[in-house]
């Protein structure tokens, strides 16, 4: 399966409960990436160190709409989380 987990507001609103939930996922198979609406050269550092070594990947949509934007490159996750 492929989780896709929003950043802001989502993984930001309790990391340990969401490291937790990478952590599990992953020892059970799933692939867990990160979709964000962010700019990845103008605010994509602070995610990358904060999360990028925890996830499968990052996928910065550069403020474009993020399942369009995951379809366009190929990438359809199962489950999505985030905020509204």
């Amino acid at each position: 399966m492929i989780i896709a987990l929003d950043y802001d507001n989502t993984y930001t609103a309790d990391p340990e409960l969401w490291d937790g939930f990478i952590t599990m996922s992953q020892e059970r198979g799933h692939r867990v990436i990160v979709a964000t609406m962010r700019d990845e050269t103008l605010e994509g550092k602070i995610v990358k160190i904060d999360i990028g070594f925890k996830v499968d990947d990052i996928i910065f949509t550069n403020r474009k709409a993020k399942k369009p934007f995951l379809e366009k490159i190929g990438i359809h996750p199962d489950i999505w989380i985030d905020d509204i």
